[in-house]
């Protein structure tokens, strides 16, 4: 396979929302991916992550059932069945290390989700999810904040990036061949200063 840029990662890293369930994926590769984000930084080196890691059927639709899965699709439930992820890391914080885990989980979950491009994978970042529900399936340690959870798989999706409108919505949405749209800002819109 041949090297990608980290231009290419980061342009081909969308939010996956549908996969191609009959590709799944390994627990050896969910523990690299997670290598990859134990190696990264960490507010004042505490390294206050801990994870876990689904690559079992029964365990997905657990973790599947605890999350909510695109806020501007009001209409959409979420993945059919065929269409789910293969594969789940629920990022959690330990509270026994610290209370604040700054930006932490942010840099493991674009890590993670880096690196899962790097391998023909794509996935998606949640943070609507059912804390009571997901505690109880996966048997969670109170000394344990769930943060993130991140599902993936084999993208079976187009997603095309496109400039935010004059009117300026930024609401993600499908058209009727179910390729999803996401309007970015314009550079010059966000730096607010360049000396």
């Amino acid at each position: 396979m041949e090297k990608k840029s980290v231009h290419e990662l980061v342009m081909g890293n969308r939010s996956y929302r549908r996969f191609d369930a009959s590709m799944r994926v390994e627990i050896k590769t969910l523990k690299g991916l997670v290598d990859l984000a134990r190696n990264t930084a960490s507010a004042g080196n505490l390294q206050p992550l801990k994870y876990i890691l689904s690559a079992s059927e029964e365990k997905n639709r657990e973790i599947f059932s605890c999350l909510a899965w695109a806020a501007y699709l009001p209409k959409w439930k979420g993945p059919e069945p065929g269409e789910r992820p293969s594969g789940y890391i629920v990022i959690m914080g330990d509270k026994n290390i610290t209370e604040n885990f700054r930006c932490d989980h942010g840099i493991a979950a674009q890590t993670i989700l880096l690196g899962a491009r790097e391998q023909g994978l794509g996935g998606c970042i949640f943070a609507a999810i059912n804390h009571k529900k997901i505690r109880q399936y996966l048997s969670i340690s109170p000394s344990h904040e769930v943060l993130l959870v991140i599902a993936l798989g084999k993208p079976v999706e187009n997603v095309v990036l496109e400039q935010v409108g004059e009117d300026g919505n930024i609401r993600y949405w499908r058209d009727r061949e179910s390729v999803h749209h996401v309007p970015k800002r314009k550079l010059e819109e966000i730096i607010v200063a360049a000396h």
